[in-house]
């Protein structure tokens, strides 16, 4: 399943797909892919402003694609919402195959909302700026 790329230019991250995240299928774990979700997330919310965040919620994530060994992920953030003390930013996933590296699939959206803290750990109002 093709499907657009987001307008921004660059991935949040990108990242190589080991043996060592395999499941007993030979695809990625989607924990895997949930833990590159909420970095790529973190990237975006650090991109509009700079705070500590924790991630309270992330909303519903369908995998289209399977992932394989040796496929380039890539996820880009964007911020859907900025509150008084959160921030929901949406994440797209996309896998380049290793076999096929001109062809990249949709492997799934997210959408995150992270909560800036401060150093007691309690909610802080998000300073854009």
């Amino acid at each position: 399943m093709n499907a657009a790329k987001p307008s921004s230019p660059e991935p949040a991250i990108r990242v190589v797909m080991m043996p060592r995240d395999t499941n007993a299928e030979g695809t990625i774990f989607g924990g895997v892919i949930l833990s590159f979700i909420d970095q790529a997330a973190f990237v975006e919310a650090r991109r509009q402003a700079r705070h500590r965040y924790v991630t309270v919620c992330m909303r519903e994530v369908v995998f289209k694609e399977p992932v394989f060994t040796g496929d380039v992920l890539s996820l880009y953030g964007e911020t859907a919402r900025i509150g008084k003390t959160s921030i929901t930013v949406r994440v797209k996933v996309f896998a380049e195959r290793s076999r096929t590296p001109d062809l990249a699939v949709h492997v799934t959206d997210a959408e995150v909302i992270m909560v800036a803290i401060d150093e007691q750990s309690q909610p802080t109002p998000i300073i854009v700026g």
